[in-house]
């Protein structure tokens, strides 16, 4: 049986629980974890704490070609640099629809609303950026955790844990 896989899109200044936590939770339950950048190699989080991304965002393939069964965007400073590389919204774009699950955390959403993603979508985000959603048209709400369809948001990291829950049964 081929171990299931998820990609974690992030850069420099993540938001360090909004990355480690789905990471290191997804491999536990078996899942090949890819972490793309916008170059290959180290990412530094917020907190000092470090992380291989194995892959620059240019050299992800499609979502269906490479098998992965989810997307996750932490929050923290590295959405506002992701949400202006046209291949992440490629990317963002492409998992959205073939039907992968999107978790997106925080500041994570941004991204989403750069995709355009979000229009008519119930979802949730770091404080400061509910207004930025609801201006794209998602019907937002101030809460753990929310789910759309394929589409898992939170707001913070003492949210993970809520987060998580449903971004697992999403992926089973």
């Amino acid at each position: 049986m081929q171990a299931k896989k998820a990609l974690i899109i992030s850069a420099d200044a993540f938001e360090d629980s909004e990355l480690l936590y789905p990471l290191y939770r997804l491999r536990e339950a078996g899942f090949v974890v890819d972490v793309a950048a916008p170059a290959a190699g180290t990412i530094t989080g917020k907190h000092g704490y470090a992380v291989a991304a194995n892959l620059a965002v240019d050299a992800v393939e499609s979502a269906g070609s490479c098998g992965y069964t989810l997307l996750v965007l932490p929050g923290g400073k590295a959405p506002a640099t992701l949400r202006t590389l046209p291949k992440v919204i490629d990317i963002v774009t492409d998992f959205a629809s073939s039907g992968i699950p999107i978790a997106a955390i925080c500041h994570g959403p941004q991204i989403l609303v750069s995709a355009r993603l979000l229009r008519g979508k119930h979802a949730t985000c770091y404080e400061t950026v509910a207004g930025e959603l609801k201006e794209a048209g998602a019907l937002y709400e101030d809460s753990p955790v929310v789910v759309d369809g394929p589409l898992v948001t939170s707001r913070i990291p003492d949210d993970l844990p809520d987060f998580m829950r449903e971004v697992m049964k999403k992926v089973g």
